[in-house]
């Protein structure tokens, strides 16, 4: 149980930090920054994912990188509480796993089935093993 607490404190740290970047990037030329970007990794802007990124920083202003920010501060919030739920072997954080971690099951699998990539395989992967040790807790939890 510690192992997952860990891991969603992670998540949550690394989610504050990418909200503290958006907050970064306000009043600055979100545009200019994506494109280097892009150039610094030598990716090609007329493919898929370089071209998606390159049209959400175009319409990334003020407010909509405040309320992006908001939400990242948000959702780093509820993982850090399951984090301390789980770390002190409290069953609200179990049941809060289940379901948080629950709901993006169906759409990884959705994803897979779209396209295999060892990203995919492992973000499933790794969010059924978390799932599967917190339904295990709280099944040995009932029948204790």
């Amino acid at each position: 149980m510690r192992t997952i607490a860990c891991f969603e404190a992670a998540k949550g740290l690394l989610v504050i930090l990418a909200g503290l970047g958006l907050l970064a990037l306000i009043h600055r030329d979100v545009q200019a920054i994506a494109e280097e970007i892009v150039r610094h990794f030598h990716l090609n802007p007329a493919s898929r994912v370089p071209r998606i990124f390159l049209e959400a920083a175009g319409t990334a202003d003020g407010p909509r990188l405040k309320l992006l920010a908001l939400g990242a501060f948000g959702y780093a919030t509820l993982r850090l509480a399951e984090a301390w739920g789980l770390w002190r072997g409290r069953a609200w954080a179990e049941w809060l796993g289940i379901v948080s971690g629950g709901i993006y099951l169906p759409l990884e699998v959705y994803e897979l089935f779209l396209s295999v990539t060892p990203v995919k395989i492992g973000t499933f992967l790794v969010n059924l093993a978390v799932v599967g040790v917190l339904v295990h807790a709280r099944v040995a939890a009932r029948r204790a």
